[in-house]
C-alpha cells in the first residue's frame, strides 16, 4: 500500500490551478475552434487548455472594457485584450474578447481598463464561437 502525504499532493495540484491566471488572454487565445459546415449542417467544435478545460472559479482579467449599455450602470461587459484591435470592425483578426457579467450594475466608462474576477464558464454551444463568459465578476483593482 502506497501513501501521499497531502503536501505532496497540494504541491502537484496547486500549480495546476495557479497556471489558469498566468496569462488569462494567452490561455483565451489558446482555445480552438473548427468551424464543420456541410450541405446540410454547421457546427462549431471547440478544445480548450488543459488549465481551464473545466472553467476556472477565480479566474482574474484585465482588460478594456466595452458596456453594452453606454451611458448607465450595467452588469452586461465585454472586455477585450486590446482597444487597438476592435472586435466589432468585421474581421476576423481581431484581439481577444471575453463577455463579463458583472454580480452588480456598475458605470464603467466605454475603452476603461478594468480588472474583474468571477467564474470562468465555458460555453459549448455546436452554434457559437463563443467559447466563455466570466460570470457573477466584480471588479478589483489591478
Amino acid at each position: 500500500m502506497r501513501s501521499t502525504s497531502l503536501i505532496a499532493l497540494a504541491a502537484i495540484v496547486a500549480p495546476a490551478a495557479a497556471s489558469a491566471n498566468d496569462d488569462p488572454w494567452a490561455l483565451l487565445g489558446g482555445i480552438q475552434i473548427d468551424e464543420i459546415i456541410t450541405d446540410t449542417t454547421y457546427e462549431v467544435k471547440k478544445t480548450y487548455p488543459a488549465a481551464i478545460r473545466d472553467g476556472a472559479q477565480e479566474f482574474r482579467i484585465t482588460g478594456y472594457a466595452v458596456p453594452m449599455y453606454p451611458g448607465q450602470a450595467t452588469r452586461d461587459v465585454l472586455l477585450v485584450a486590446d482597444m487597438g484591435d476592435c472586435p466589432f470592425c468585421g474581421s476576423s483578426d481581431h484581439g481577444g474578447s471575453l463577455q463579463v457579467e458583472l454580480d452588480e450594475p456598475v458605470l464603467i466608462e466605454e475603452g476603461q481598463r478594468i480588472s474583474v474576477i468571477g467564474s470562468l464558464e465555458l460555453v459549448d454551444d455546436p452554434e457559437t464561437w463563443q467559447a466563455a463568459i466570466l460570470r457573477a465578476a466584480k471588479l478589483v483593482k489591478s
